[in-house]
């Protein structure tokens, strides 16, 4: 593996330092590097505003890509000048690039059932739970037996989006289907065992805190992944949660086999549990915290889904037919 040079893992550093998520660090050296490689390599402590902009217009004109994209590169810029170079940027002509607030996917009832259908095993439970509890595909695959509490019928999400902590339901239908998966996370984690393993993977400040109790099952990942692995930090031999892209490759599947139309992602589950909680009677409120917004006005673009500000109208077609 070709090594990093000096100033990309003293900005590695930084971000371990500050807690920053792993995918968060590949994401920033991704944007640095490009940065670094679009200016001929020369080092950033000798590029200034004019580099940065004309690297940010490059992504916006001839990459063309997406505002959210654009803001992340400037993150990235932005944290490596002000941590690493020691070095705030000031008078950029080139601010945060304003995404656009679209109205989310729904699916309807019936839609949901038609995609569980076509799933099977451990990728029907999750597209279940996104859909029953609220989840970030994110939040779901990084559960953990000890998050699941069957008798309370609540679950525990530790460190969901901003690293906010929360509960939230779990449904009464899906206790048997969480209980046989428990029962094989468990003949998995007997095995690890067996052959001389066990552990989960957890961020290093937890490993130092918890040392004890990382091959414990109650601390192992709901949805293990299939396969072992080396830790990316401490460097021990673990058992990480589901990738993402294993989930979402089965999602794609059952979505075409449905013959359903609109563009369905994991997160579309969550959209469509706020839809129907809001259209079903539910407080928004509530809804607000069991989605773990911070902000009410969040919550508030599903009323624009569920037509609470054209309730009643009549389109003239209706009145003509």
């Amino acid at each position: 593996m070709k090594k990093s040079s000096p100033f990309i893992e003293q900005i590695r550093i930084e971000l371990r330092t500050r807690h920053y998520s792993l995918r968060t660090e590949k994401t920033y050296l991704y944007w640095i590097r490009s940065f670094i490689h679009f200016h001929q390599k020369r080092h950033p402590d000798s590029l200034a505003n004019a580099e940065i902009e004309r690297f940010l217009n490059y992504l916006a004109t001839h990459r063309q890509v997406s505002p959210a994209t654009q803001n992340q590169a400037l993150c990235a810029l932005i944290f490596m000048y002000r941590y690493v170079i020691k070095r705030d940027i000031q008078g950029l002509s080139y601010g945060f690039a304003k995404r656009p607030r679209n109205i989310p996917t729904v699916l309807a009832p019936q839609e949901v059932a038609d995609i569980l259908a076509n799933l099977t095993g451990k990728y029907w439970l999750i597209t279940a739970m996104l859909y029953g509890c609220g989840f970030r595909i994110h939040e779901a695959l990084t559960l953990r037996i000890k998050d699941i509490d069957l008798l309370q019928h609540s679950i525990f999400i530790f460190r969901g989006k901003g690293r906010k902590d929360r509960y939230t339901l779990l449904p009464k239908s899906l206790v048997n289907d969480l209980q046989q998966q428990i029962a094989r996370v468990k003949h998995i984690h007997q095995q690890d065992i067996a052959e001389g393993y066990g552990m989960t993977s957890v961020p290093p400040a937890l490993k130092r805190k918890y040392s004890s109790v990382l091959m414990d099952l109650s601390w192992q990942y709901l949805f293990p992944s299939s396969t072992r692995c080396k830790h990316p930090y401490d460097g021990y031999i673990c058992r990480h949660h589901l990738h993402g892209t294993a989930y979402a490759k089965q999602l794609r599947k059952a979505v075409r086999a449905s013959g359903i139309t609109k563009r369905v992602t994991a997160h579309t589950f969550r959209h469509s549990f706020a839809t129907n909680l809001l259209q079903t009677g539910s407080d928004i409120r509530t809804v607000q915290e069991l989605l773990g917004h911070a902000d009410l006005r969040t919550t508030e673009v599903y009323t624009h889904v569920i037509g609470n500000r054209r309730a009643g109208t009549a389109s003239p077609i209706d009145t003509l037919m």
